[in-house]
């Protein structure tokens, strides 16, 4: 018989809303887009064009594109921060309370920026906090559990669909889903699952997430979905192993570890367009991140 998910320090994991219908495809944006007005008009004086290089210029040399990070303060989300500025990104952190996050987040980093950012409030106010300075979101929300069952879907189902269409009207093409395993435990054959059964008592959460990976999926935007174990606080034991999706059904992973997988995912093409399933092992072989990913097939 397999072993359950073990499940420590009361995983949180995440989700969204789902419509019946689906919008059009985000167009095919490379991953660092350069927005300026267009070429429209075919007869332009010379000043004309000499502003219209300089605007191009200005946008490509002096502004630093962001990684817009929502859920900055949870658990999984602040490792996530620190780690992209760590490896020298410039980031917009995405927070409910801005009091929380002044305690939690480095406030004297130039290369951070806090906003505030509450998914559950509609595409409109999500797009306003990413601006046109961010070229990829990471989504690291999670609801919090209690006697709401529809919380699951205010976060993790609704407001990552939010997410997903606040990046549309700010035409940010990449982005990054934190979820988790068994989200398709049913099609898996895991219904009995205690971990499974356990994650779906509070309104269905794992139903929840599945559907907000299946409307990213469909939407067209280059996404990697990351699907941890269950989530551990304490420092990585082990390295990082990463399967297809509908994989594994047991297992545990570091907050650290989830968190570099998703800052990877940037740096990696390999990861586009792919759903990963991540655990640590302690006989698990150190790989890089370029093979981890390359090793996924799309399907």
């Amino acid at each position: 018989m397999a072993t359950p998910l073990i499940l420590r320090n009361s995983p949180c994991f995440h989700l969204h809303r789902c419509p019946l219908s689906f919008p059009k495809p985000f167009p095919s944006f490379p991953f660092s887009t350069c927005r300026t007005r267009p070429l429209n008009s075919t007869k332009m004086e010379a000043s004309e064009i000499t502003e219209e290089v300089a605007e191009r210029r200005g946008t490509n040399m002096n502004v630093k594109k962001k990684i817009f990070v929502a859920g900055a303060t949870g658990n999984t989300g602040k490792r996530v921060v620190e780690q992209l500025l760590a490896k020298g990104f410039s980031v917009k952190a995405g927070v409910r309370d801005l009091d929380k996050a002044k305690t939690l987040l480095s406030k004297d980093n130039p290369a951070l920026q806090i906003v505030q950012a509450d998914v559950t409030e509609g595409s409109a106010k999500l797009a306003e906090a990413i601006g046109d300075d961010s070229e990829a979101v990471i989504c690291a929300t999670g609801f919090r559990p209690g006697w709401d069952l529809f919380a699951p879907w205010k976060v993790d189902n609704f407001g990552t669909v939010n997410l997903v269409e606040a990046c549309r009207q700010r035409s940010v093409s990449r982005f990054i889903l934190i979820s988790s395993i068994l989200v398709n435990g049913a099609a898996m054959g895991q219904l009995f699952n205690p971990a499974y059964i356990f994650l779906n008592v509070f309104g269905l959460t794992l139903v929840a997430k599945l559907q907000a990976e299946q409307y990213i999926r469909k939407s067209g935007i280059n996404y990697t979905i990351i699907r941890p174990g269950g989530l551990r606080n304490e420092p990585p034991t082990g390295n990082v192993v990463i399967e297809p999706e509908d994989t594994l059904y047991e297992g545990t992973i570091s907050r650290d570890q989830v968190a570099e997988v998703a800052v990877e995912s940037l740096v990696h093409p390999e990861s586009s367009f792919k759903v990963v399933e991540i655990v640590s092992r302690t006989d698990a072989p150190k790989r890089s991140y370029k093979d981890l990913f390359g090793s996924i097939k799309h399907r």
